[in-house]
């Protein structure tokens, strides 16, 4: 795969207004549009390493969230519901209506709203398939790591305040695969577009997606059964936060949608190995189930 630098990647940055919020988005690719949505703390950089092979058959839309990357980064107003009209927003900006999702952590679960949106009939009405990555899909196999147990808590703003470059390495590595750690230079990638217009400092802010997950548990679980034949599961056996055990449950609780383990990455699959990853959605996208 030919992957873009960090610098091309930035340099092919596109930006709409949502709600007075400057947000960054890409395009790419021709075919069938695919949405692509990121996790917590990154941005839709996580996806440059497929994004040239998931290109040759599908139209790319993969934005920034609020909060994230090169998008505007506001002290307050998160919730994965305002997360999920900003797509909508999104693709109605740029006349996409028929389209699928590959989702992966925080991204989950705003593929999840979405998919409630359809069932209910209150929005998403364009959205087809969605292959999920790693993430918390269901709260009670969420494994929170210790950042994010003081993020959540009345002591939260220290996660801000205390997390450096370094900080951020150490934390961050622990959830790849001992084998598909991140090298310096990943890690400066990431970590330059989290402190981006100082975002290192809303980082808790950012956690409240963990509360939006339980609040909601039920409602999302609904969608996700009624969907078991659009839905699909890749998923990094060692991720300490949402991995064999995660797997294992979304096979028990949907079994008729589509799973896939790969046994020796953590919680990054799309960086940790992206051909696999790419191989696979592309498979269950391009294909009937």
């Amino acid at each position: 795969m030919n992957a873009p630098t960090l610098t091309e990647w930035r340099g092919r940055a596109r930006y709409f207004d949502f709600d007075g919020k400057r947000i960054a988005y890409w395009q790419g690719g021709t075919g069938k549009p695919l949405l692509l949505v990121h996790g917590y703390p990154t941005a839709a950089w996580d996806w440059h390493l497929v994004w040239e092979t998931l290109g040759h058959s599908h139209a790319l839309i993969a934005p920034d969230m609020i909060g994230f990357g090169l998008s505007d980064k506001p002290r307050s107003g998160y919730s994965i519901h305002r997360q999920a009209d900003m797509h909508e927003a999104l693709l109605e900006h740029l006349g996409i209506g028929d389209h699928d999702a590959l989702v992966h952590d925080y991204g989950v679960s705003v593929g999840q709203e979405l998919l409630a949106r359809r069932a209910e009939g209150s929005g998403a009405a364009g959205l087809g398939k969605i292959v999920f990555l790693n993430g918390g899909i269901f709260p009670d196999q969420h494994r929170a790591r210790p950042i994010q147990k003081l993020g959540v808590s009345p002591l939260g703003f220290l996660v801000g305040l205390l997390t450096t470059r370094d900080k951020f390495g150490e934390s961050f590595s622990e959830v790849f695969g001992p084998d598909t750690q991140p090298s310096a230079q990943e890690l400066d990638e990431f970590w330059e577009l989290i402190s981006h217009n100082r975002g290192n400092r809303i980082m808790h802010k950012l956690l409240h997606y963990i509360s939006d997950r339980r609040t909601h548990a039920d409602r999302w679980f609904d969608a996700l059964k009624q969907a078991q034949g659009d839905i699909g599961l890749i998923n990094g056996a060692l991720d300490p936060v949402s991995g064999r055990h995660a797997y294992q449950a979304w096979r028990e609780r949907l079994p008729g949608a589509r799973h896939h383990l790969i046994e020796s990455v953590g919680h990054y699959p799309q960086v940790e190995a992206p051909e696999e990853v790419a191989r696979i959605a592309l498979e269950w996208l391009n294909n009937p189930a």
